[in-house]
């Protein structure tokens, strides 16, 4: 991960919006995403910018704004953490059976039981990719070079109200 991303021991992540968000609201997050229903966060301000402008685009309201917040990362790798994490590191048959069962899950209850997922973006024809695999067109392995990223893009996925306690808005 680049150095410039860290402040002090602490990352500095990013979440576009069309407003300005003083209080993560879970209930507010649509299911059907990469980690599933939950708080979505990046390190690159300028992909949380463009994020922010499809964000307004898509509701036509408000304007877009950046929303920043410090997280203490060593809380990912400790023994001794009180979360639960999955890190993908890279792309994978793992990362795309994860981002596969998260896409299909249209229930109020979780897919999975991580308070925190860390892993690649999958790019925008997710569904495309999907369905061409799971009608048998492409394999696994052909999906995940399908949904690869044009640019190094990371993703944080906070899931429950114990992985937002541990954001602090800047």
């Amino acid at each position: 991960m680049p150095k410039e991303w860290r402040t002090i021991g602490m990352l500095k992540l990013y979440h576009g919006s069309n407003v300005e968000i003083d209080k993560i609201d879970l209930c507010r997050s649509r299911k059907g995403k990469d980690f599933g229903c939950g708080f979505y966060l990046n390190p690159n301000k300028e992909q949380a910018m463009e994020m922010a402008v499809r964000t307004y685009k898509r509701m036509q309201e408000g304007e877009p704004v950046v929303n920043a917040y410090l997280f203490d990362d060593s809380l990912l790798s400790s023994e001794c953490t009180p979360l639960s994490v999955k890190i993908f590191e890279d792309y994978s048959v793992e990362w795309a059976e994860f981002i596969l069962k998260n896409r299909k899950n249209m229930a109020s209850q979780p897919a999975h039981s991580y308070d925190i997922v860390v892993g690649p973006i999958a790019n925008d024809t997710v569904g495309l990719q999907m369905r061409r695999f799971i009608q048998g067109y492409i394999d696994i392995e052909r999906m995940i070079e399908e949904l690869r990223f044009q640019k190094p893009a990371i993703q944080y996925f906070f899931g429950t109200e114990k992985a937002i306690s541990y954001l602090k808005k800047i």
